[in-house]
């Protein structure tokens, strides 16, 4: 059932505050951060002019704002709140605490590289370091993504079998503040995919007790219930998988856990993740009209990590090559590692290259994309794999000599 949608050119915080409209929120911890403002800033206008019934409150900082979002999750009601960069890595503490409270709250993170140095444009260290917190993932490539991934965060997190707090990734600039046409769906119809929200679990009521582990002495109590936040996670794999084939259904889109592009008969393969994703999708069309079998995967669900999925989707192929828009320092490509993990124990795997590009925004341009197929397949052809690179190109390399030249004149 499509049922009654509109169409409106939206950017991609836009697309995520409509979709938190949508989904009925009761209270918005909010605290401003450059680049997902926009997102608080129209959830705010909309309570303030009676569009939305929620409670809305600007915090001192954002671990104060996560600290709240987990509180409130925590009496039953439903609960958005949103970071970026800096202001993720402020509550990381918190990141933690509230997973460990098992509470269903979804958060937006505006990905923005980390300082020193500052910048304002994306790359994924910010939301890659909070991976192992117990915060479920999904990310997003196109501002209808956006929107629709709040819906999906929702059912996900609060589903019983899962109860954990939720993270909806955007890339900052390149995709919260570029317009697209975005399908509005009618609130009617979401209401029927995210009715209302009733908690199953009932932490402040002495009638209904649910055991938590907030504070314990002993390894094993503790062991227990870090385990049983891993399986829940592990639970929201095929939790996932039903809540996306229904979403399909009522709205006509469907998101897996990965996504292939051109990538039935492709013997090599792109994997990247978020709106890069676009700029991967277009060489990968350059190529094939050059006669390449090259495609794409790219990478939704982070976390849990759709290890069968992507085990699956690159069986048969030649090569592979990771672009990773992040990098561990003192070890590299963070997905390369994660992806070689899956594959390890596999009789026949296809080569797996790394190559970090975007840092900081940084394009990637089509010789480049270019430059990583002509490694694919000569890694292929000669069993050499190279060593992870950085992508960088020759005039960039010159402009950065030229600046340092500027800068030794000052």
């Amino acid at each position: 059932m499509l049922g009654k949608m509109t169409k409106q050119m939206l950017t991609g915080n836009a697309s995520i505050a409509w979709g938190v409209r949508l989904s009925d929120v009761d209270y918005i911890p909010a605290y401003p951060v450059t680049p997902q403002t926009e997102i608080i800033e129209s959830l705010s206008k909309w309570i303030r002019e009676g569009q939305m019934d929620a409670g809305f409150v600007t915090m001192d900082s954002e671990h104060s704002m996560i600290t709240a979002a987990g509180a409130a999750s925590a009496t039953g009601v439903r609960v958005f709140t949103a970071t970026s960069s800096q202001g993720l890595m402020y509550g990381f503490e918190m990141l933690y605490t509230v997973s460990g409270w098992r509470v269903p709250f979804v958060m937006a993170n505006v990905s923005r590289g980390l300082s020193s140095p500052i910048t304002l444009e994306p790359d994924h260290n910010d939301i890659l370091a909070a991976r192992d917190t117990g915060f479920l993932q999904i990310h997003c490539e196109t501002c209808q993504e956006a929107l629709d991934s709040i819906l999906i965060a929702y059912r996900l997190a609060e589903d019983k079998s899962v109860l954990l707090p939720a993270i909806v990734n955007m890339d900052g600039f390149y995709l919260s503040f570029t317009r697209e046409p975005v399908e509005i769906p009618n609130k009617e119809i979401v209401r029927e995919f995210l009715p209302p929200y009733k908690p199953t679990h009932a932490f402040f009521r002495a009638s209904q007790p649910m055991a938590q582990g907030v504070a314990v002495l002993g390894g094993h109590i503790y062991s227990y219930f870090k385990y049983q936040m891993h399986m829940a996670n592990n639970n929201a794999l095929s939790i996932y998988k039903e809540v996306s084939e229904e979403f399909k259904e009522t709205f006509g889109r469907g998101y897996g856990t990965v996504e292939g592009y051109m990538l039935d008969d492709a013997e090599y393969v792109l994997i990247m993740s978020n709106s890069f994703s676009a700029m991967g999708k277009a060489a990968v069309k350059r190529a094939r009209e050059k006669g390449l079998r090259i495609g794409l995967l790219r990478l939704r669900l982070l976390r849990p990590f759709p290890e069968e999925d992507i085990r699956e989707a690159l069986k048969g192929r030649k090569a592979s090559a990771v672009i990773d828009q992040n990098i561990s320092v003192g070890k590299g490509g963070i997905l390369y590692s994660e992806i070689a993990g899956v594959l390890y124990n596999e009789k026949q795997r296809p080569l797996l290259l790394s190559f970090i590009g975007g840092l900081g925004g940084k394009n990637i341009s089509d010789a480049e994309f270019d430059f990583i197929f002509d490694a694919m397949m000569n890694a292929y052809s000669t069993g050499n794999v190279p060593q992870p690179a950085l992508l960088y190109t020759e005039a960039e390399l010159e402009e950065m000599e030229r600046l340092k030249r500027v800068a030794g004149k000052g």
